[in-house]
């Protein structure tokens, strides 16, 4: 590569794959209740609503977190924030899982939640320092594909582990692993090539340099006033409230007591069906990047795609709740994945792309939040529902509650959809007509 040479392209590699790696944790915690959540229910004897509540907790905790974590990208730095909410996140997993009742429990899911909370905005203020413009939207791809292993993990691995050793040692191993990965943070990941005396990407390579603005500095109160009152940032957060926010909602916890309660599926045969949203995840998000640089030239063009996509897959589980073949479920879920965070890809760049690069933090935090407080709201609003309907988590619950759940999931998706035709088109060099 041209610019600063070898050294500097195997070190942002290295900084890349542990910062993967942190996101892996982070997919891991969203995704977990839903393969023990009737182990967990069985452990506390509480109801779907406040399963709900402690499933949810991650998401509100995450959520509250998204605009500092802007904040403190933008000032602070990421290699300092990261490290001591990872800290945070460890302590919060061995919490959750060693717990003796349920109240303690949540504090620990909250911990998680400000700790998992701090991964994902402050890298993208890394992957815009040590990667080149042109560069952002695959590596965004490859960073949300490495998510995908942390749900893989949290399907029928976890469902395996936790039929050796319980869940609640599973979570606390997980705590201590997320506690030695906050040191390799601190001892390894710098926030910009200048930390480690390599030039700025802008002073070596002509093409960054004519792709990027002047610096100037914003002040915070600028930098957030000018996300705010831009009437194109409001369409790509409520999308992402919609879209993102009903997957991680029923993937990440209704969808296993329904594969088990409607299907009569086992803990492991349920993990291998919530695998699906893994690999949805793994595959959609490079999948993503490629139709949105290669094909289409366009990101509102794979959103509008994506978001009408998902409300197909979303119609044929309304349609069918409870009859699908094996084969088919797998399908669908697959592609409910595929079409519902991975498209997310584009929403981060759309939003980057709409601000200067100095507050890329703030832009990306802020959006970023969006998808947490959906995902909250929805995890208590399908509880509350299927608490409705009467049934416990032991003695499972109807195909008509379940039913009330899928018709939340389509609202969600058809309401994705409705925002995606007014988003602004922000691909570089789009012959736009308006």
């Amino acid at each position: 590569m041209d610019g600063p040479g070898r050294g500097f392209a195997i070190y942002r590699w290295l900084i890349f794959s542990i910062m993967a790696i942190a996101y892996v944790g982070a997919f891991f915690h969203r995704g977990a209740p839903a393969v023990v959540a009737l182990d967990i229910q069985e452990s506390f004897g509480i109801s779907a609503g406040l399963m709900g509540l402690l499933a949810s907790a991650y998401f509100y905790s995450y959520a509250v977190v998204q605009f500092p974590a802007g904040l403190l990208s933008d000032s602070l730095g990421p290699r300092k924030t990261v490290s001591l909410f990872l800290i945070v996140g460890g302590v919060g997993s061995i919490l959750f899982g060693l717990a003796p009742f349920l109240e303690l429990s949540i504090l620990g899911r909250v911990l998680v939640g400000l700790g998992a909370g701090m991964v994902f905005t402050p890298n993208m203020k890394i992957l815009s320092e040590w990667f080149r413009v042109r560069e952002f939207s695959r590596m965004n791809g490859l960073f949300l594909a490495s998510g995908g292993l942390g749900a893989l993990t949290a399907a029928a691995p976890l469902a395996l582990v936790a039929g050796w050793v319980g869940w609640q040692i599973s979570f606390a191993a997980i705590g201590c692993a997320t506690l030695i990965l906050a040191a390799l943070v601190w001892l390894l990941v710098r926030d910009r090539p200048q930390d480690l005396g390599y030039p700025s990407l802008s002073q070596t390579d002509s093409s960054s340099a004519r792709a990027l603005p002047p610096t100037r500095a914003i002040p915070l109160r600028q930098g957030v006033r000018l996300v705010l009152t831009n009437p194109y940032f409001w369409p790509l957060a409520i999308w992402s409230f919609l879209s993102i926010g009903c997957n991680m909602a029923f993937g990440g916890l209704w969808a296993g007591p329904y594969l088990r309660h409607v299907y009569g599926l086992s803990r492991t045969e349920a993990g291998n069906v919530l695998n699906m949203l893994a690999v949805g995840i793994m595959v959609g998000s490079p999948l993503m990047s490629v139709a949105s640089e290669r094909i289409f030239m366009s990101r509102k063009k794979v959103l509008m795609i994506s978001a009408a996509i998902l409300v197909s897959a979303v119609t044929v589980l309304n349609l069918f709740p409870s009859g699908l073949p094996l084969v088919a479920l797998y399908l669908v879920i697959l592609v409910f994945s595929m079409f519902s965070i991975p498209p997310a890809v584009m929403s981060i760049t759309s939003t980057k792309e709409l601000f200067p690069l100095e507050i890329t933090g703030t832009s990306v935090g802020t959006v970023n939040l969006f998808p947490f407080v959906g995902a909250a709201a929805m995890q208590l609003g399908m509880g509350w529902a299927l608490d409705s309907y009467g049934g416990s988590g032991a003695a499972g619950y109807s195909v008509e509650a379940y039913s009330v759940v899928l018709k939340i999931l389509w609202c969600a998706a058809f309401g994705a959809l409705l925002c995606t035709f007014f988003m602004k088109e922000t691909f570089p060099g789009y012959k736009r007509h308006d």
